[in-house]
């Protein structure tokens, strides 16, 4: 035998020694439960309020996906000008209003004067709202108008900005103050935003994952020691696919709900996929179309 090869022999046996002992000795925390993941059956949420059928953001929205029969929302916020929380997925308003500018140099006057379905486009390819008076609504209004939905709240600022540093803190004042900590998810795709968060909350709120989450539970999941990971967040939030990951695998699903952490996929718009997404053990599902995913508790035995 040659000397690599007996180098190599040694490696790989101190490798297997090492797993070995970790799993002797590691015992993976699962995550408390919270109140707002208590759901018997698989559940509906409207990305946007709706973002297929109605301006995203808009009363508008949130009106007809609550007439579907969802269970909540899922709404990116950002700070304005005047620190008011609003519910609006972009850094500039170019992409969905009548005009321009940065969302944290406007003011939330400002911000209600603008057309946020200007841009919209319905399924029909028409853009029936054009010429309306869609104006922006902020988050305290949403709570407070749909106080029986599960709202996922998604800090969109980034955490190295003013506005940013100061939406964590507004934010759970907020959710202290309506007294609806039952209700509500805070995630955001910086997972400092969330640690940052959940400094006030103080794990009273369940936390959904960020990127940086995500990535350090798929890079366990697909080696040899998922065993030693432990979750710091209670839901991922994730794509069918991102990159070279897939995540809609029903091994992945079951890794985390091992740890006591549901999955949810975002983006889904047709029936389907919820339905084998579901068949598969996510959660819920998070879509533009509420009238499709209405059908999704009529055409799938759970």
């Amino acid at each position: 035998m040659g000397k690599k090869t007996k180098v190599a022999l040694a490696i790989a046996a101190a490798s297997a020694a090492a797993w070995a002992g970790s799993k002797a000795i590691s015992k993976p925390q699962k995550r408390e439960s919270k109140e707002a993941l208590q759901f018997e059956r698989p559940i509906i949420i409207a990305q946007y309020g709706g973002a297929a059928l109605a301006p995203e953001h808009s009363s508008l929205a949130f009106e007809q996906a609550s007439d579907h029969g969802v269970d909540g929302f899922a709404v990116s916020v950002r700070l304005t000008k005047d620190e008011e929380i609003i519910a609006f997925h972009d850094a500039t308003v170019d992409r969905t209003t009548n005009g321009t500018g940065y969302v944290k140099d406007l003011t939330l006057e400002e911000l209600k004067q603008l057309n946020i379905g200007y841009h919209f486009e319905s399924i029909d390819g028409i853009r029936p709202y054009e010429e309306d008076a869609v104006a922006v609504v902020t988050l305290r209004e949403l709570f407070e108008k749909y106080p029986n939905k599960l709202f996922i709240v998604s800090i969109q600022d980034s955490p190295d900005t003013y506005e940013g540093s100061l939406m964590p803190s507004k934010l759970w004042r907020l959710i202290e103050e309506l007294d609806i900590q039952y209700q509500i998810i805070v995630t955001s795709p910086y997972s400092e935003q969330i640690d940052r968060f959940n400094l006030y909350a103080q794990n009273r709120i369940a936390l959904g994952a960020g990127e940086s989450d995500v990535k350090k539970a798929m890079t366990a999941f697909t080696s040899q020691f998922g065993h030693l990971y432990n979750p710091k967040v209670d839901l991922f939030v994730v794509p069918l696919k991102a990159g070279v990951f897939n995540y809609d695998s029903p091994r992945f699903v079951k890794f985390l709900a091992d740890l006591n952490v549901p999955t949810m996929y975002s983006d889904i718009d047709d029936l389907m996929t919820m339905n084998r997404l579901i068949r598969q053990g996510a959660m819920g599902i998070i879509t533009n179309r509420p009238d499709i995913a209405a059908l999704v508790n009529e055409t799938i035995e759970v």
